[in-house]
């Protein structure tokens, strides 16, 4: 019988997952501009290529031990939670690049990932009578300070144009963002269905998939021929990476970690694409790029301290229990 996921390996698979997906845009401005995919076209093909490298992973483990969770959805609360899990994921991550397209890579981003966290914590207060505390609060607005500073610090290579309709769709990511977090930990309460973080992932990546195939048809499902090899592989690898593993780690991670707490942990995905632009892109890091990034790391840093602490809480709680029942 498999050990409960501890807390501690909760946040440590959504840190992963965050910092996978902070090199998807790397991987997106790459295609963008010699591939001819637009964002609906290079959502299909990573949720394509996602799910069917996900269906290879099952196959290898069915051949593995035995008492191996089905990937089959079994019961009406496996079925909606994939339902819910693939239309939130399929909004998410549309807006998202609709929001790039409408207002750049640093806005979207920023407004997208700034949001989110207040989205989750003020639906985790109502839905989930999750408890924020003065130091998630703290952790919170901390968060979104260091995001405030990305912000209006802008571009390195000047002023960030910031637009309505691309904030919008940014507003309308963080919402589905929010919902794939709140329904995750809300799912996760019950023991029914038994679907494991790899066929919620896969079932979710089908059904954005399906979902984008007659959209992505009509703006060029194609890449241009020119180039194909390299297109190729930088799709392999937003389809291996920040898709299915990434994705994996985040929907294990969230069932044992608090909502607020992923959807600020999230955060780490612009300080991470950060890192990539200066390390791999020859781009410039400027002093409020830092001073933001810093502020969000330890923004990320102060929930995990909390979130340990609480888990070790309420460990012993349940110890404690358990030893005064035997008495």
């Amino acid at each position: 019988m498999s050990r409960p996921l501890s807390a501690g390996r909760g946040l440590l698979y959504l840190l992963l997952s965050a910092a996978s997906w902070g090199t998807a845009g790397a991987a997106a401005a790459l295609l963008y501009g010699s591939s001819g995919l637009g964002p609906v076209a290079l959502t299909f093909w990573r949720s394509a290529g996602g799910s069917a490298l996900l269906l290879v992973a099952l196959a290898v483990r069915r051949r593995g031990p035995a008492g191996r969770p089905s990937s089959r959805p079994r019961t009406p609360h496996a079925r909606r939670d994939i339902a819910v899990n693939g239309l939130g994921l399929t909004l998410f991550q549309i807006a998202y690049f609709e929001a790039v397209h409408g207002t750049g890579l640093a806005v979207g981003t920023v407004v997208t990932l700034g949001a989110a966290p207040v989205l989750v914590a003020l639906g985790a207060r109502l839905l989930l009578r999750e408890p924020l505390g003065a130091a998630g609060a703290a952790a919170v607005l901390g968060a979104l300070a260091g995001l405030a500073v990305l912000l209006l610090g802008g571009t390195s290579g000047g002023a960030t144009a910031v637009r309505a309709g691309g904030v919008a769709w940014a507003l309308l990511s963080a919402a589905g963002y929010a919902c794939i977090t709140l329904y995750g930990r809300r799912s996760s309460a019950r023991a029914a269905g038994r679907t494991d973080a790899l066929t919620t992932t896969l079932h979710s990546f089908l059904v954005c998939a399906v979902l984008l195939l007659p959209f992505a048809a009509a703006e060029g499902l194609w890449p241009n021929p020119h180039g194909l090899g390299r297109t190729l592989l930088v799709l392999l690898y937003l389809a291996a990476v920040p898709t299915a593993l990434g994705y994996a780690l985040y929907f294990t991670g969230v069932t044992v970690v608090r909502a607020t707490t992923a959807a600020v942990i999230a955060l780490i995905e612009p300080v991470s694409a950060t890192a990539l632009a200066v390390t791999t892109l020859g781009e410039h890091l400027s002093l409020a790029t830092a001073a933001g990034s810093a502020v969000l790391l330890l923004a990320v840093t102060a929930l995990a301290i909390t979130e340990t602490r609480l888990a070790v809480r309420s460990r012993g709680a349940v110890q404690a229990a358990e030893l005064i029942a035997g008495r």
